[in-house]
């Protein structure tokens, strides 16, 4: 069965750094996109930075740009999300989420396979 791990959340104080893992597993391919998405309380779930693993492109929320840095090792199915200069408005529950088929990186959940389990990530002021 194809599965997704999330780790690395946390509570940080405002302007510190976390880095979570999305670990994939149960697929053979090597071509896919993985996407992380937030919830934020009260607010609806968006997309935060995607990748796509056959060419590296990425794709990135206005709000995180030069702030998160997604990367991933194809091969180990394994992506990260580097966060830095963390700021309140980032509290949230983080998911990844796996699309095997079209791997264009998008902003549309239902273009998403599979998801994680979420990680919280916690930013106090």
């Amino acid at each position: 069965d194809v599965q997704l791990q999330a780790s690395g959340g946390g509570l940080v104080q405002a302007g510190g750094s976390l880095r979570l893992s999305c670990a994939a597993s149960g697929f053979t391919f090597d071509d896919y996109a993985i996407a992380w998405f937030r919830r934020a309380p009260g607010k609806e779930r968006e997309g935060v930075s995607c990748v796509e693993t056959n060419d590296g492109t990425t794709l990135y929320k206005d709000s995180v740009k030069g702030r998160f840095t997604v990367t991933s090792d194809k091969y180990a199915k394994r992506v990260y999300l580097q966060m830095n200069n963390l700021r309140p408005e980032d509290t949230a529950v983080y998911y990844c989420a796996l699309k095997l088929v079209g791997l264009s990186c998008s902003w549309y959940e239902f273009e998403y396979d599979y998801w994680g389990q979420g990680t919280q990530v916690t930013v106090s002021s």
